[in-house]
């Protein structure tokens, strides 16, 4: 049956279907909270009647607080399963915010409701079994169409998790606190974002002076030198921290007492989840006793550096004094030998004797400055490939000599296959013969020594030296390459300083090596070292062939040729003038300085100019410079002649442009050589005088 149109029935009729549809909507309304409060398990849902005696207990209820509802329902109100400390607490807190006199009891839990104020609360609520839970309460009074209470309506949720996550941030909170607070090492600052003091710890208080009392509520200005407030550093800071969110500064800060000290400062930005500031972390960190200690190492620093310096200017010019006397001695002792005619046999034995003691001075000079120099660390090295073969070769030739006059086999290794290593070649020649001239020293009358070279393992080649001594016991091997230590040899007949095999050890050790002893008493000792084993360089072979110190033979009809010898030592002056008078070919010039050197170089345009470094006035260095610098002299090719023989003083000459830099005392042969060397450059050059 079809509805008639509305606007063809009665108001009456209209009246009757309004006021059914309103109260079908209020049905419909009441079931849904019906079903959403009184029989929702997730809240407990109470309804009292206007004294507040319970008349509603859904199941929500009853899981939280253990009763069913036949045991509450028209028995107790909501007060008693509430804690009836907190009931009374609330009744006074009521009674002075409402200005009324509250009775503890359900009148605490609804007086404001009851008055139309909107109530939701926090109290305890005690189960059955007597436990306990935190819930939140939201009250809210029911009224009939004439506006009065007819009851309460108490919706409340189990709150138990929400105050576990409370009290465990809480706990979080209170422990970084008390953390913060007790920490004394560090000053940890909370700054709000104008900079002032929010936060103080007793870190803070230890190093900056100030107690929490004193500080907080100040800007953090005040721990900066004046001149750093003057010259707007603090905010400068600030800004670095919120363009960049942290900002590292050390430098010096101001304490309350007025005393500084260098501290380490670590600004960070804190900000909310939306980005806004809320302020500055300052970790400042004391670091003035670690500035006082860095200060104290690098002036303890530059105070060794300065005595390296000085120990070394020292042993040059001890290494010059040494050698000076010793040039005199070793030169005129050389020439004597070879004189003619020879000497006699008794003056033969005695320039023997001169020589071998000049030799051996010169040896311990050379071992000793070896030693200092490598311990300066200012040691020099070439490193490149070096074919062991032909460094066997040499010192095989420099050895065997001193080999036969102690009746001593020498045995060195055929190489059918080039080695080569990774080496300083002349370093490398100085260990192999340190090792062989002691394999030879201390051996026996009539035994041997065994050179062998080997790969030890990959990459690597390992050349040994084995002699047929007395050998030595362990105690002894463990001292072997400490300075000055002869092992108990000091009173035997053979000479040495005990730093041969100290200067071996850490030559290897420089280029990359290792070096070991075994040696068994009775038997004898194996000396071996090891070294990069490498791929052979593109070497040029050739030969040098030494001049026998004897007197040149030269075509008379030769033209003259002139050396100049700038030197103020008289007896070095004699040695040279007798070693240019075996060469018919040569004049010899001298001058005893350097300003005389350059106006005789000037006017006699010699082929060669020998130059002392140590000379009145100015060094020969000084004057190398002013003959290059002229255009009369500067194709004079000029050969140092120095008792400056430490590796520096020698790589410092060559750098100013010596052509040859050698050392006293001289050896005839190399100086011979050099000549020779020198005058056949000089042939390419023109000799023009200004």
């Amino acid at each position: 049956m079809s509805e008639k149109p509305l606007d063809s029935l009665t108001p009456d009729v209209l009246a009757g279907i309004t006021e059914r549809r309103r109260q079908e909507m209020q049905l419909k309304a009441g079931a849904l909270q019906s079903a959403i409060f009184f029989n929702s398990a997730n809240f407990s849902s109470i309804a009292t009647d206007a004294k507040g005696i319970i008349q509603i207990f859904n199941v929500g209820a009853e899981r939280m607080l253990g009763y069913t509802a036949a045991e509450v329902v028209n028995k107790i109100t909501p007060a008693d399963i509430s804690d009836p400390q907190e009931v009374i607490a609330r009744a006074k807190a009521l009674s002075v915010e409402l200005g009324i006199p509250i009775t503890p009891g359900f009148e605490a839990l609804v007086v404001k409701a009851s008055r139309g104020i909107e109530d939701i609360y926090e109290l305890t609520y005690i189960r059955k079994d007597g436990s306990r839970f935190p819930a939140v309460v939201s009250v809210t009074a029911l009224r009939d169409d004439q506006n009065t209470i007819i009851g309460y309506l108490l919706i409340g949720t189990d709150n138990t998790a929400r105050k576990l996550v409370e009290e465990k941030l809480r706990w979080t909170e209170e422990s970084f606190r008390l953390m913060v607070e007790s920490v004394t090492d560090y000053a940890i600052v909370m700054l709000d974002p104008e900079g002032r003091v929010v936060s103080w710890n007793a870190g803070a208080e230890r190093i900056q002076g100030y107690s929490a009392e004193d500080i907080v509520g100040r800007h953090f200005s005040r721990f900066y030198l004046e001149q750093d407030v003057i010259n707007g550093k603090p905010p400068r800071d600030l800004e670095a921290v919120i363009a960049n969110g942290r900002f590292e500064d050390e430098g010096w800060r101001v304490r309350k007492d007025g005393s500084s000290f260098w501290a380490n400062v670590v600004y960070t930005a804190i900000r909310d989840q939306l980005g806004n500031l809320r302020g500055f972390a300052k970790l400042t960190r004391d670091l003035t006793e670690r500035r006082q200690v860095e200060a104290t190492l690098i002036d303890a620093k530059s105070t060794a550096e300065k005595a390296n310096l000085a120990k070394s200017d020292f042993l040059s010019s001890m290494s010059h004094e040494l050698r000076s006397p010793l040039n005199a001695i070793l030169g005129f002792a050389q020439l004597m030998e070879s004189d003619s005619p020879p000497p006699t046999p008794s003056q033969t034995a005695s320039i023997e004797q001169i020589l071998q003691g000049g030799w051996y001075l010169l040896e311990l000079i050379n071992e000793i400055l070896d030693l200092a120099v490598i311990e300066s660390g200012r040691l020099s090295l070439s490193l490149e490939s070096v074919s062991l073969a032909e460094v066997m070769l040499e010192c095989q030739a420099m050895i065997e000599p001193q080999a036969q006059k102690r009746g001593i086999q020498m045995a060195f290794p055929q190489f059918d296959i080039p080695n080569f290593v990774m080496a300083d070649r002349t370093r490398v020649k100085q260990v192999l013969i340190n090792l062989l001239s002691n394999a030879i020293k201390y051996n026996q009358a009539g035994g041997s020594v065994v050179v062998a070279c080997t790969a030890s393992a990959p990459e690597r080649i390992r050349v040994s030296v084995t002699d047929t001594g007395a050998g030595l016991p362990a105690e002894k091997l463990a001292q072997l390459f400490q300075p000055f230590n002869r092992l108990g040899q000091e009173a035997s007949a053979e000479e040495g300083t005990g730093i041969g095999l100290v200067v071996t050890k850490r030559l290897v050790e420089l280029m990359g090596g290792v070096i070991g002893v075994e040696s068994t008493i009775g038997v004898g000792s194996v000396f071996w070292f090891e070294l990069s084993a490498v791929a052979p360089s593109q070497i040029e072979a050739g030969t040098a062939e030494s001049t026998p110190v004897a007197q040149e033979q030269v075509n008379n009809d030769a033209p003259s040729r002139t050396l100049l010898y700038v030197e103020d030592n008289q007896a070095n002056l004699m040695l040279i003038e007798q070693l240019i008078a075996r060469r018919p070919d040569m004049r010899l010039l001298s001058a005893a300085d350097g300003y005389l050197g350059i106006e005789i170089a000037c006017a006699f345009q010699p082929e060669v100019i020998l130059m002392d470094i140590n000379l009145p006035g100015f060094s020969g260095i000084e004057a190398l410079k002013i003959l290059r610098e002229d255009p009369a002299t500067a194709h004079i090719p000029v050969v140092a002649l120095s008792a400056n023989a430490i590796p520096r003083d020698i790589e410092k000459g060559l750098e100013a442009g010596f052509f040859r830099y050698l050392t006293k005392p001289i050896k005839v042969n190399e100086f011979m050589n050099t000549l020779d060397e020198v005058l056949e450059f000089a042939e390419n050059g023109t000799n023009q005088c200004k």
